[in-house]
């Protein structure tokens, strides 16, 4: 046994990595929630496949904003992209996802950045961005959207995945009664500031959580020309099954 793949066997994980030796490593999730794993993956490859069709896959770059422990990079690089970049905001994370891409066998690049400082100067453009679990964990989800939008290239694909809070509609006094703005959305504030230590919660502890409407709203308003929600696996995990989740597929 190597001196990596006992560093990735010594410790629990997120993903179910396999390393190069065939073993898989420990995962801490319950048993209930690791499905939504095996669904973002599968609504993954359905919208993939539907917005890239044919197209070399070799030829293709991504991004994967708050990649984690990288396990989606993987995914990927198993879809046949020829590059594939993964950033986030905590240091340990890259440090994660390079140990888990090294005792997988993987050349992959994490680097760690703030969604908020990234740029297409910095950072380049993708014909596909990932930005899966992480808008809900924010105070300025609107800012990281745009970050998303600029990184994604001219007819490329963001894939924005997310909890979404209940929605709220009608019309809003905007500084008059004769005066009357419709609500076009709306975010629900959630607490996280004892939780910031955790690996899969907010690095700040304010967390704007959109409802689905806001979101698809927002992602129109920051450019993208064009915002659906992708269909659930009837055998997917339930929170994207019954909507409390979505996975919405963005058109630049």
């Amino acid at each position: 046994m190597t001196d990596v793949e006992a560093r990735c066997l010594d410790r629990e994980w997120f993903y179910p990595f396999r390393l190069v030796s065939g073993r898989t490593v420990a995962t801490y999730p319950p048993p209930e929630v690791a499905p939504v794993h095996t669904t973002r993956l599968a609504m993954l490859g359905a919208a993939v496949q539907a917005h890239f069709g044919d197209r070399p896959r070799a030829d293709l770059s991504a991004i994967d904003l708050a990649c984690h422990e990288g396990w989606f990079a993987h995914q990927l690089q198993d879809l046949g992209f020829g590059s594939v970049r993964g950033f986030d905001a905590r240091a340990d994370h890259v440090e994660n996802a390079r140990l888990a891409a090294a005792g997988c066998g993987r050349e992959l690049r994490f680097d760690q950045a703030d969604v908020h400082a990234l740029d297409a100067a910095s950072a380049g453009r993708a014909d596909l961005v990932l930005c899966l679990g992480l808008i809900y964990h924010l105070e300025n989800p609107v800012g990281a959207l745009r970050t998303a939008h600029a990184l994604t290239a001219e007819n490329g694909l963001c894939l924005v995945e997310t909890q979404v809070a209940p929605n709220l509609s009608g019309p809003l006094d905007y500084g008059h009664h004769t005066f009357v703005k419709p609500m076009v959305g709306n975010f629900a504030i959630v607490d996280e500031t004892d939780e910031t230590h955790g690996p899969e919660t907010s690095t700040t502890g304010i967390c704007l959580v959109p409802s689905l409407e806001a979101l698809l709203w927002v992602l129109r308003k920051v450019g993208f020309r064009e915002a659906r929600v992708l269909d659930v696996p009837a055998d997917g995990y339930e929170q994207l099954r019954f909507g409390k989740r979505v996975m919405v597929a963005a058109r630049r």
